[in-house]
């Protein structure tokens, strides 16, 4: 995306409600840079009425230079932060990295310091968590924490872990890392085997996370990230009843069109039954739910179209297909058609 692309997304992001905005990694290029600072001097500095600003983060390595670059960009913030990260799996530290347990700790400690020198507001992210040793892990973690982090985000990077998985490990880190009820614990799902979203309620309802890294539409490397539609649709329609009364701010009348300009501008379009913003994801075609829909839309809406922003002319989307029958012949005409496949 271009700089002015992305200023216009996270105008969006806004006015949608998150909480925090990653805005780039100053350091990739003159074009992430800039961007950056665009969006720290304009979103980040316009307080609504409720006096609510995002917080505008900007990434950056675990090093001296990465840092001072991010902080150039985002300072204009009226809530700037930074995101100094580095991997602490041993399969990152001996192949990517090249070094030992003590050499990335060190590295750590002192890059946090560093950061938190310039910005007030850190967040330091340990790469491949989800693969790391535990008890390096609740140590690093204690380290960042004593250099001055607010925030620790736990990533989840090749997106292996299961659900039951991944909740146990946010459980644990925070029974067991010294220091962490001085910090807000962050989850960054991936979406390689499918369990993105779910990984990311599971941290929230099992092991106390409060800040849930998310992606509109779910975009991102390889597979994807954990989609904001999803995570938030699921905590507003289950939240108070399965899930420990988690809930957002987010103003979900603003996701569908988020949706639509992130697809624009990414151009990585939706599949049709994409979950929440899919062309199909309220569309219904099978007689039998037409059926039931017509009668009351709660019978197989458990979400209104209007929620996330979709207006419907006549309240329920119906289309003509090769399901559509009424509800009386259609159970008629399965039989048939079973009758005949059982005879052949």
């Amino acid at each position: 995306m271009t700089a002015t692309q992305k200023l216009h997304l996270a105008r969006q992001l806004a006015k949608l409600g998150v909480d925090v905005i990653d805005a780039g990694f100053p350091s990739a290029s003159q074009e992430d840079f800039n961007a950056v600072k665009m969006i720290a001097q304009d979103v980040g500095n316009k307080c609504d009425a409720d006096g609510y600003v995002p917080v505008i983060n900007a990434l950056c390595r675990c090093n001296e230079r990465d840092i001072a670059t991010a902080w150039e960009a985002v300072k204009y913030a009226k809530r700037p932060r930074l995101l100094p990260f580095i991997a602490t799996s041993p399969i990152h530290m001996e192949h990517k990295l090249g070094k030992s347990k003590e050499e990335v700790l060190q590295i750590a400690r002192d890059m946090v310091k560093f950061a938190r020198s310039l910005c007030c507001d850190i967040q330091f992210g340990a790469e491949d968590a989800a693969r790391s040793d535990r008890e390096f892990l609740y140590q690093i973690l204690e380290e960042v924490i004593k250099a001055g982090a607010t925030t620790v985000g736990i990533g989840d990077t090749v997106g292996m872990a299961m659900p039951f998985e991944y909740g146990k490990l946010i459980a644990d880190i925070k029974a067991n890392t010294p220091g962490i009820e001085n910090a807000i614990i962050s989850v960054h799902c991936h979406n390689d085997l499918g369990h993105a979203t779910a990984n990311t309620i599971e941290a929230a309802r099992v092991g106390g996370a409060r800040q849930l890294e998310v992606t509109i539409n779910g975009i991102g490397e390889r597979a994807g990230n954990a989609s904001l539609e999803e995570v938030v649709m699921a905590l507003k329609c289950r939240g108070a009843h399965v899930l420990g009364g988690l809930y957002t701010g987010i103003n979900t009348r603003h996701i569908l069109k988020t949706s639509k300009m992130v697809e624009e501008y990414s151009a990585m379009y939706l599949q049709p039954h994409k979950a929440i913003v899919g062309a199909n994801a309220f569309v219904h075609e099978s007689g039998i739910h037409q059926a039931g829909m017509l009668k009351h839309r709660a019978t197989y809406e458990i979400m209104s179209p209007e929620d996330i922003g979709l207006e419907s002319s006549n309240g329920v989307n119906i289309v003509l297909g090769k399901l559509r029958h009424c509800e009386k012949t259609r159970t008629h005409e399965y039989l048939q058609i079973k009758s005949v496949m059982d005879n052949k």
